[in-house]
């Protein structure tokens, strides 16, 4: 199609355009070219899925020259494949370009070093959409893949195989993806899942479930697995049995907090505190979900992972700060614990500065509250104990505040009050 746009990525991502170090700059231009084409999707789709073809063609060689073995570019590229996937199938072209756009893809896919356009593959047959492209990629590609499957030989690779999968998947080609699928020598979700949405669609998700549930011992695809098989049950309106196999056993975000919200989205029908608890009840270390039970809005279930759990001192000495004006009972639990924890030799790059900040806090709730002998006790009881991993450092920082403020507090041994 004519070229009636001026794409600023472009300019951004030509042959070997970034280093080795490449990848902040490389995932930060990723995202703006997304944004670019989204943003011409509003007012032409055609135009922005041409410029997202542009942009896929363009993957491997401007980052090829990249060290990907940290996979954070790895997941920017799939986070911008994602959007742009859509832009290309929703986009109203006729047949004729639609071809011509697959024909640039399978080029980049050719010459794709590191196979950064597999998502597209995967969802060629969608991309296709017209059923004479389905069909005419399936049988494209399916010969060469049943030679190479029927080798006697295993390991033989054909580029192109989850497009013919995709296509004859969604051709609803069934039997023909069923037989396939048989030559192989050796077992793979990447290719099995084919086949179990394919059960799916026909209606058979139990069938789809098991299939998929037997590879889930040793797989090292068992994150997939389990979310097919979970998606699988919410489609066949079974989302009960979903969350209670499968989707609790999940962590879909980057985050603590974002894997509970992604799963509140999922299951709208569910109790948002209900699954947060589920979700604590599930985990190794309860303390970990401190701060997302505070920021979801559950002072009581963030203050029983504090009680319970190992959490970062300064997330607690942070809180609790934040806290004090407003509930200074939370605050001089949060304080005390911080301080606790310190003392058996928790938390990461830790210093008596943060000693100094939790004691400064824990005192100055207890006295708002009217309640500093509680928080001298508190000490002293901590000071008291010796657990295996005692940070001596910290208890003698610890010890010299509390005398400090006895001294100058409490000249006569009567500890301070309000007004003190």
């Amino acid at each position: 199609m004519p070229d009636k746009h001026k794409w600023e990525f472009k300019a951004r991502f030509r042959r070997n355009a970034y280093g080795w170090k490449g990848t902040a700059l490389a995932s930060r231009r990723l995202r703006e070219a997304t944004s670019e084409i989204k943003k011409v999707s509003r007012k032409d789709p055609v135009l922005a899925a041409d410029g997202a073809v542009a942009l896929m063609e363009r993957l491997w060689p401007a980052l090829q020259g990249i060290d990907t073995s940290w996979g954070s570019l790895g997941i920017a590229v799939l986070h911008a494949l994602d959007e742009l996937i859509g832009v290309l199938i929703d986009a109203p072209a006729g047949i004729e370009t639609r071809r011509a756009w697959l024909e640039r893809l399978y080029e980049a896919v050719e010459e794709d070093g590191v196979q950064y356009l597999n998502p597209v593959e995967e969802r060629w047959g969608e991309i296709c959409v017209f059923p004479e492209l389905v069909n005419g990629w399936a049988d494209r590609v399916m010969p060469l893949l049943r030679f190479c499957w029927s080798d006697e030989r295993p390991g033989g690779f054909v580029v192109g195989t989850d497009i013919c999968l995709s296509c004859l998947l969604e051709a609803e080609r069934y039997d023909e993806l069923e037989g396939l699928l048989r030559l192989r020598k050796i077992s793979m979700w990447h290719y099995d899942k084919f086949w179990a949405e394919a059960l799916a669609r026909m209606g058979r998700p139990d069938e789809a479930i098991e299939y998929a549930s037997a590879m889930l011992e040793g797989h090292y695809s068992h994150h997939q697995i389990r979310e097919f098989c979970e998606k699988t049950l919410i489609e066949a309106g079974r989302a009960e049995e979903a969350y209670a196999e499968f989707g609790i056993l999940l962590r879909s975000g980057n985050t603590y907090l974002s894997s509970y919200r992604a799963l509140v989205r999922k299951y709208p029908d569910m109790d948002p505190r209900a699954i947060l608890v589920d979700l604590i009840d599930t985990s190794e270390n309860k303390g970990a979900w401190f701060a997302s039970a505070r920021k979801a809005g559950f002072p009581d279930i963030a203050r029983d992972c504090a009680r319970e759990g190992v959490v970062e001192p300064k997330t607690l000495i942070r809180a609790a700060r934040e806290s004090g004006e407003s509930d200074p009972s939370f605050s001089f639990e949060l304080a005390l614990r911080a301080l606790d924890l310190l003392l058996q030799g928790h938390g990461y790059e830790t210093t008596t500065a943060d000693v100094s900040e939790g004691f400064e806090i824990l005192m100055k709730s207890a006295t708002g509250m009217g309640v500093p002998d509680w928080a001298v006790s508190g000490i002293e009881d901590l000071l008291g104990r010796k657990p295996a991993n005692f940070d001596d450092v910290s208890a003698r920082a610890l010890k010299a505040m509390l005398d400090r403020y006895l001294r100058e507090c409490a000249p006569d041994g009567d500890i301070c009050g309000d007004g003190a």
